[in-house]
This record gives structure tokens, sequence and C-alpha cells, in this order.
């Protein structure tokens, strides 16, 4: 949801800062219907998959040149090796040939997650240093 309001956000804020990026967005979930889910993402130019579900989107489903961000993280059985291993809300096997950018899962968002929260504990200490 987030990720989705800032996207539609419409880029006008008071303090000049960049608010949004006034694209069209549409929200699914785990239970829209598939046929609805395909066609929805026909068209989508950017995906955002945080279903829960193991290989929910496939690569018949998306548009080519698309991003996919795959924040889905999900523990299945590897049916090889019978351990346990780690996928993404994609099929990226199907889905790495056909989209123009796609996150891998593990070592895609999670990563930049963390990245992102150490540079915001370092800036609110500096901060926080500098104004006592």
């Amino acid at each position: 949801m987030p990720i989705a309001m800032l996207l539609h956000g419409d880029g006008v804020r008071p303090d000049g800062a960049t608010g949004g990026f006034d694209a069209t967005t549409t929200i699914c979930h785990r239970y829209t219907p598939p046929d609805q889910l395909r066609i929805f993402l026909a068209t989508a130019d950017i995906v955002v998959v945080a279903a829960g579900i193991p290989g929910l989107i496939t690569g018949d489903m998306i548009k080519p040149g698309c991003a996919i961000i795959d924040v889905g993280i999900n523990r299945i059985t590897n049916p090889e090796t019978g351990k346990p291993k780690l996928v993404g809300d994609c099929h990226f096997e199907s889905c790495v040939e056909k989209a123009g950018f796609i996150t891998p899962v593990p070592g895609g968002v999670g990563p930049m997650t963390v990245a992102m929260l150490m540079k915001n504990t370092v800036l609110a200490a500096k901060k926080l240093a500098t104004s006592s």
C-alpha cells in the first residue's frame, strides 16, 4: 500500500519536495480472480508483488519489458534436495526472460531495506548529536 500511494501521489507538496509520480495504480490481492489479475498484469509497466504466495506471478502473465519488484519471501521445500528454499511471489525462471528488470529472492529488496534502515539510523543519530 505505501508504494502504491507513493506512485499514485500527484507530486504537489507545499514544501516543493517530490511527493509522488502521478502513476495510475491498481491494487490487487491474493483473492483477485486469476483472470482479472492477468488483465491488470498484461498492461502494467511496474509490478510490485507482496502477496505471500510462491510463484503467483508467471512469465505468461506479464507485459514484456516490465519492471518487477518482488517483495515476497516464501520458504518452500526444494523438490530436488528436500531442503528449505526461499522463493518470491514471482516465478523467477519464467519472468526473468520477459521482464526488463526483476529483483531476485533472496538478495533483492531485503539488502536494500537493511541499507536504508542503517542510513536512516545514522542520520537520526547525527541529528540527535548536533541538536544537544
